[in-house]
Parts: C-alpha cells; structure tokens; sequence
C-alpha cells in the first residue's frame, strides 16, 4: 500500500510538473480535509480514546502572495480535483494559464503574469495567512506536515438544524410544569421591558435558525497521522456532517504555566496574616 500510494504521487508530482513540499514548512502549519467520522482506538494499556478520522490532503498549492505584489503573506491551497468538464472557466484559469485578451495585454506590456500550479481545478480552497517559507507555487502538502504536532484546530460548518424553540437552541429550562402553566411548558417567557427603556435589547436570545454556522474546535489532541493514506486522528468532535469540508490547523493554543515563585509567596502572605 505504501508503495503504490508513493508511486501515485510521483507520477502526479512528474505529470503536473510539481514538486512535493515536506516538514520542513514554517509557519502555522495547516491543510484541507474533509470528515469522514468518529471511531475509537486503543492505547497500549487498553484505554479506549474516542477520534474522528480527517482525510487530509494532498492539497497543492494554488497561489502564494506577498506582501510586495498582495501588501501581505499567504499561501492558498487546494483540495479534491474537480473534473475540467464540470469546471467553469475561471475556476480553471486559477490553476492553469488561460489564453485571454487581457493576458496577451498583459504579456506584451512586459508584465510578468503570476505562476499557476498547473493542477487540475480544486473544490475546495482556502488561504491561509501568515508568512510561509519555502512553498511554492505547485507544491503538494501532505499530512506529514503533522508530524510532531501535538495539538490542532478543526474549522468547520456546524450541522443545520432548522428553525429551533430556545429549549433546543440555546439550553433554557422552559416553564414549570404545573401551576398556572397551560400549554406553554416549552416556551420561553416574557421578553419585554419596562417603561424605561421599553424596547428589548439586540442579542437578546430567542427561537431561530440553530446550526449551520462557522465553528471551531480548539486545542484537540493529535492522536495519530496515517501518511500511507493522508489521514489524521484527532481526540473528540468535530463540526459537521461526515463528508464535510473542514480545515486543519496547528493550535496557537498557549499553555499556561504557573510561576511557582508566585504560589509560595501567596502562602507565605495567607500564614503571615
């Protein structure tokens, strides 16, 4: 399995003129994925650790800006080909040179046309900022950028739920259950003001649309990266339905640690007192 799956990526890498980028990547290391969904696996002593299984990359690298051409750094990347039959032309033209009028004006101005990855179109992408040395356009990225990472982030779309009562959407306990309660058990009560200032304040939380939002998860422990089939184990949940696009990142996460000098002087002044 190893071996075929190497064999694939140096024909896509020698077919497509690439070349494949390894760990060796700076910056806050990220990649596109999409879910596939929730298994467990065991650790040595038998415990049992609850993961979602990410299919992650290759994702090429479609674009890289900097801050001389773009006013600042970033690299865009790709993920899942697209056939070119079902691409329209300016989802192609971002991969690949297109003859237009305005790239021959361009070309005979002595313009230099920024460089393509000569990839098949993607349907997936996204950019990530920072400053990323030695990434070029063409690159392919692969979950071996992971290795050593002991925490990632997780961006997603949240599950769509629909039109939601408040019980549901944002945990209220409702009405009582009896008493002067008459068929309003899971409703969410008064919502008006007084007098002063007798309107109701925005964000004020009520029945609506639940879900279906931008959501991250944060700091979750890597378990585990299959590099023979692009695939990442992350601790715990993730948003979205399985097949959904999600985007993997290494966490910024900082960890505290507590000054030891500051405890001891604390119990110094609580014994003094």
């Amino acid at each position: 399995m190893a071996g075929q799956t190497e064999q694939v990526r140096k024909t896509v890498s020698q077919k497509a003129g690439q070349k494949i980028a390894g760990p060796a990547l700076k910056g806050r290391k990220g990649l596109l994925g999409r879910k596939v969904g929730m298994t467990q696996i065991f650790e040595a002593d038998g415990t049992a650790v609850p993961v979602t299984v990410i299919e992650a990359g290759p994702c090429p690298v479609v674009v890289v800006r900097s801050v001389e051409r773009d006013g600042y750094c970033a690299v865009q990347l790709g993920f899942l080909d697209k056939p070119r039959r079902l691409a329209g032309r300016s989802l192609r033209g971002q991969v690949a040179k297109l003859d237009s009028k305005r790239s021959r004006r361009l070309t005979e101005g002595g313009a230099a046309l920024p460089a393509k990855a000569n990839c098949e179109p993607q349907r997936f992408m996204r950019e990530f900022r920072g400053v990323y040395d030695g990434v070029e356009v063409g690159h392919v990225l692969t979950v071996e950028l992971f290795d050593g990472v002991p925490s990632v982030d997780v961006t997603g779309t949240s599950k769509g739920r629909g039109t939601a009562g408040v019980m549901k959407r944002h945990g209220f306990s409702g009405q009582r259950a009896s008493h002067g309660v008459k068929k309003v058990h899971r409703h969410q009560g008064g919502t008006g003001m007084n007098t002063s200032p007798g309107r109701v304040f925005k964000g004020k939380r009520m029945a609506g649309r639940f879900g279906n939002e931008r959501s991250t998860m944060r700091n979750l422990k890597l378990v585990r990266v299959d590099r023979e089939r692009n695939l990442l184990l992350v601790r715990g949940a993730i948003p979205g339905p399985n097949g959904s696009y999600v985007v993997v990142q290494q966490t910024n996460v900082l960890k505290r640690i507590a000054d030891p000098s500051i405890a001891l002087s604390t119990k110094k002044k609580a014994g003094a007192k």
